[in-house]
């Protein structure tokens, strides 16, 4: 072996041109001069090759993703820069900016102390709520969800030219409570407040609002309301409460009504629905891409008696969840699937739909609906419903909303009212205004102090 290498090596400085490998004809003709590689490179070549057959389809799928990814900056550039940008297109975060209008509006602490008391407990969005209704004159108003009142109290307090006011909730114990903090309200010797304000309170749901109207005979409240508030979702009081069965880290019963004496409970469209259902529900109210394996197991285990606690559930989804994704993997999947049948206990989402319309109509003229949303589906529904108010009953020969007929029916309007700087852009239509082309947040230091007020979204419309 050895003799080999070192004749090789004389073969090489004797002869050089005997290691060339064989040229083409026009190359040795003079066509395109051709330099021989020497063996070292020649070496590398052969690996070269190797590795270019074998990443060739990766690079064109990385290239076809550059691709995607300029066109895509090139199109977000189009739309306008986010203050403050480099100019060179929007990042990801300055993207999430322009689609929401995130709050400014920050409460001093006296304030809140002044409006809410000693309570501990501050409604989401309080300031910005405030700020709807400020440049306004309230003669009547109407809280569709009570809770805990924080909201009304502030409203009442901030208004002393309000002479009737109408509190709704479903559920017995928050509409309790917040009767007595009002009725305490109404009966003080507060000057802010005016001394013949009639309030009325209704334990019913706020789809029955017209009725509500029609039971309580009010002349103002006949003439329409000039301020409308909903503040969707569950209430701290009912997460708290293991009993209700809302909350993913305390155990209780699978109930989840908002209304206790409605017959429909959580237990029961898991342990008795069909198997589509269950999935059905899964899939579209919770947005759970985890969906059909769930639904397998939830109805599985109905041979072994079923689910009948939170805990129950909580240890199912536990199960089926992956262990690479930790403790926060299975409490976001607990949660979707705890909303999920949350909406579907309560019918929410065909609930507020409905009631939306009904609000609207009962505003008077230059009156605002104010609604807060906490999940992606329920600002849907609120956003498209606001368009559809706006846009009117006109419909071409088929009984259709025509694409050209939706363009005439809104315009975008840029706000210029220095009073009311929290509007941006108003989208103008023939029975309406909607006041936020896109939804209110809260700032960041509402969402430090309470986390549950993160997806909250804020949205008004006011009557024409």
């Amino acid at each position: 072996m050895a003799a080999a290498v070192r004749t090789l090596k004389l073969l090489t400085l004797s002869c050089p041109s005997a290691l060339k490998p064989p040229q083409p004809s026009w190359a040795c003709c003079g066509l395109i001069p051709l330099r021989s590689p020497t063996l070292e490179s020649r070496s590398r070549c052969a690996g070269a090759r190797f590795l270019r057959s074998s990443s060739s389809k990766r690079d064109a799928s990385v290239q076809e993703t550059a691709a995607k990814k300029k066109k895509k900056k090139k199109k977000g550039k189009g739309k306008g820069e986010v203050e403050g940008g480099n100019g060179r297109g929007a990042t990801a975060m300055e993207a999430l900016v322009k689609r929401r209008t995130r709050s400014s509006r920050e409460l001093d602490d006296e304030t809140v102390q002044q409006l809410l008391g000693v309570s501990s407990h501050i409604p989401v969005l309080l300031g910005e709520v405030l700020d709807i209704f400020s440049g306004r004159k309230l003669r009547s108003f109407v809280d569709c969800t009570l809770g805990a009142a924080g909201h009304s109290s502030a409203i009442i307090q901030s208004h002393p030219e309000l002479k009737c006011y109408l509190g709704m909730d479903v559920d017995p114990m928050a509409h309790q409570m917040a009767k007595t903090k009002i009725d305490s309200l109404l009966c003080g010797d507060s000057s802010s407040m005016s001394s013949n304000l009639r309030g009325y309170f209704r334990l019913r749901n706020f789809r029955f609002i017209k009725s509500v109207v029609d039971e309580v005979g009010d002349e103002l409240m006949d003439s329409g309301f000039d301020g409308i508030l909903m503040d969707l979702g569950v209430s701290s009081m009912q997460v708290n409460n293991a009993e209700r069965g809302f909350s993913v880290l305390n155990d209780g019963p699978l109930d989840m009504r908002m209304d206790p004496q409605a017959s429909l409970k959580a237990e029961d469209i898991l342990n008795s629905w069909p198997e589509s259902e269950v999935g059905r529900i899964l899939r579209e109210y919770g947005e759970e891409i985890n969906w059909f394996s769930l639904q397998n197991k939830i109805v599985k285990s109905r041979v072994h008696g079923g689910l009948h606690s939170t805990g129950d559930l909580v240890n199912l989804i536990q199960k089926s969840t992956p262990r690479t994704k930790g403790r926060q993997g299975w409490i976001k999947t607990a949660t979707r699937v705890f909303q999920a049948l949350r909406i579907a206990v309560n019918d929410e989402l065909k609930t507020l739909q409905d009631s939306l319309y009904s609000c609207f109509e009962c505003l008077a003229p230059g009156g605002r609906l104010a609604v807060i949303s906490f999940h992606s589906l329920e600002d849907r529904i609120v956003k498209q419903t606001f368009l559809d108010i706006v846009r009117g009953e006109r419909t071409d020969e088929d009984g259709e909303i025509s694409e050209e007929m939706k363009r005439d029916l809104t315009s975008t309007i840029t706000n210029d009212n220095d009073k009311e700087v929290w509007i941006r852009q108003i989208i103008q239509g023939e029975r309406g205004r909607i006041l936020t082309k896109r939804p209110i947040t809260p700032s960041e230091k509402e969402e430090k102090l309470n986390r549950r007020s993160r997806s909250a979204k804020l949205r008004v419309i006011e009557k024409i």
